[in-house]
């Protein structure tokens, strides 16, 4: 019998567990014979999205609004009595609505199934002990996966076996850098962005290597239950609408039994049947306000096509007018509020803390410490922490069509733009100081290192990782004219809290001098005696052109309240920022909280 995959808490088993509840094996994957019973059972892994209804009867859709009723009533009726001009005005603003209405949607539809399209790629499988590369669509419950640094992961995977591996989670998750994975169970209650022994369909594998059983494909994983909250197309009724309607309704009846009265007089009173029908249309014809439906129309088509021009696109017309009477806006934090982009704000060397303009991935920026541009040259402690920043590195910014993009970590990206800013391009220190090794990060070891040469008589190591991992391994510091001096361990650590505290992502940095004939390092080598530089404390900085947004919204009346996967401490931090508690302290919730959260009864629902 198959197992109910939705009745599992995957990330709560372990290793062996998992295999065993899924009925696969760590080493051999499913046996071959077993793949077509579970493609029958399960179906195939792919996101489920409505039949798709045809473009001739999307367009006449457009026209089941309240709204046009009574202006196509308004119109026949002026084509039935001859006022042709009249009739043509009024059906051109129906059908100029209704174009409208049908490419907005189309466009809406297409980001829909952008969608559906980016968790189909390749799998690398391994089934009755063979390695096997299969589309993603093929892949079955139970199916033992391979990832490597580049993948696309392929569906909700329980990672069985782990190396160094970083997944970029941020379209399901928000969280700005790549997770570091590890294997082990969690706690019942750890929420989705914190679930490190799982990888979930459509992220991406940043860094490192991995095997993991699939748990969930199509509609069951977590992107596809996105994609089914999107799917989800009601029909759409709006404050405006809903007042129409009720108006529509009202005039109606009103117009209607006026005629009738008109009616009823005129045939008690001798006058002929005929002519008192004639009557009675006439009257209720003029009676229907058809330039009313024809403005609201024709406005919200303007409002529509204003959005379009800011990139905006509204999928339904009534929309705009929704959009007009908000008054909470919930947005999403990474790539809309911020830039997606880590970006190095503090740096603590010597003693001193120190400031870093600029943000994204554009060398545009200073370094200064009580509101003074710096001098490195003055400063050695500062310059050499920014300098291990730069060599201790194996990403690259690559300028293409005017756009910079990453090869490599985001993190790592951050130490290269503030080089720059300081003037330590990386690719002549690189050739001033040749690489001769490296110590790649690793998730049990929480640091990099890499080896130098200076001259033929010395070599320098840098490293760079957690604070714990790179304090561990020092013993002396180097204070704020270069000279080494013993370890201030509880300061460091104070100033790293400091920095954790507004949200920054804090990296450590140290150095050791070796001799010139060395030319391979290993984890003995930086076991002990190395010089601590200084932290460096990144985040991914709030959009200047958002936080005037957040502004005018609420001088406008308009609550803003923030919806991330990010940690809460970042959420905050980037929260007092973009100024959403308006001066008052910022009120932050995680999933738990919510789902803990028992609203009182006057609570609207």
């Amino acid at each position: 019998m198959l197992p109910d995959l939705s009745a599992v808490a995957w990330h709560t088993l372990g290793e062996s567990e998992a295999l065993q509840a899924i009925g696969s094996d760590q080493h051999h994957g499913l046996p071959l014979r077993e793949v077509p019973l579970r493609r029958s059972h399960y179906g195939p892994n792919q996101l489920t999205t409505k039949a798709k209804i045809p473009a001739w009867q999307r367009f006449l859709l457009q026209f089941n609004q309240s709204l046009l009723y009574i202006l196509m009533i308004a119109g026949t009726v002026k084509a039935f009595l001859g006022s042709w001009r009249n009739a043509l005005v009024i059906w051109g603003v129906v059908l100029i609505n209704g174009v409208i209405s049908y490419i907005q949607e189309s466009k809406a539809e297409e980001s829909i199934n952008a969608l559906a399209q980016s968790v189909t790629t390749a799998a690398t499988v391994i089934r009755g002990g063979q390695k096997l590369s299969i589309p993603s669509a093929e892949l079955v419950p139970g199916d033992l996966v391979v990832l490597n640094s580049g993948d696309q992961v392929p569906a909700d995977l329980r990672l069985i076996t782990i190396r160094n591996l970083q997944v970029d989670e941020s379209p399901l998750t928000g969280e700005s850098v790549p997770v570091q994975k590890r294997v082990g169970a969690l706690d019942p209650e750890t929420p989705l962005a914190d679930r490190v022994n799982m990888a979930f369909a459509g992220s991406f594998v940043t860094f490192g290597q991995a095997t993991g059983v699939v748990v969930a494909i199509g509609d069951h994983t977590e992107t596809g239950k996105i994609s089914g909250l999107i799917d989800q197309g009601g029909s759409l009724e709006t404050p405006l609408t809903r007042k129409f309607a009720h108006f529509s309704e009202t005039l109606l009846k009103i117009i209607l039994g006026l005629a009738a009265v008109t009616f009823a007089v005129g045939v008690v009173q001798g006058q002929g049947l005929a002519t008192m029908f004639e009557a009675a249309v006439a009257l209720a014809v003029s009676a229907i306000p058809e330039g009313l439906p024809a403005v609201v129309t024709v406005t919200l088509a303007i409002g529509v096509n204003r959005m379009a021009q800011r990139n905006a696109i509204i999928r339904k017309l009534p929309a705009v007018e929704t959009l007009g009477g908000a008054t909470v806006i919930c947005s999403d934090k990474t790539g809309t509020l911020t830039k997606n982009q880590m970006t190095v704000q503090r740096i603590y060397a010597g003693a001193t803390l120190f400031q870093v303009t600029g943000g994204g991935y554009s060398p545009v920026g200073h370094i200064y410490r009580d509101g003074e541009t710096v001098n490195l040259d003055l400063l050695p402690a500062l310059a050499a922490t920014i300098q291990a920043g730069v060599l201790c590195n194996d990403t690259r910014l690559v300028t293409e069509e005017g756009q910079v993009e990453v090869v490599g970590d985001p993190t790592e990206a951050a130490l290269v733009v503030v080089g720059q800013k300081a003037e330590l391009d990386s690719e002549i220190l690189n050739q001033r100081y040749p690489r001769l090794d490296s110590i790649p990060f690793e998730s049990q070891f929480q640091y990099m290192a890499t080896l130098h040469r200076l001259s033929d008589q010395e070599g320098i190591i840098y490293l760079k990782g957690s604070l714990e991992a790179v304090l561990s391994r020092c013993q002396w510091q180097l204070d704020a004219s270069g000279h080494r001096q013993p370890l201030d361990r509880a300061g460091i650590t104070a100033a790293a809290d400091a920095l954790a505290k507004e949200g920054l992502r804090v990296l450590a940095f140290a150095q050791k001098f070796c001799p010139g004939e060395q030319h391979n390092l290993d984890h003995p080598d930086v076991a002990a005696g190395l010089v601590f530089l200084g932290l460096q404390g990144m985040i991914d900085p709030p959009r200047p052109e958002a936080i005037a947004a957040v502004q005018s919204c609420q001088t406008a009346g308009i609550q803003i309240k923030m919806i991330t996967g990010d940690h809460i401490l970042t959420a905050k931090a980037i929260a007092e920022q973009m100024g959403l508690g308006s001066g008052s302290p910022i009120q932050a919730y995680s999933g738990t909280d919510l789902e803990k959260w028992i609203p009182p009864p006057w609570w609207p629902l």
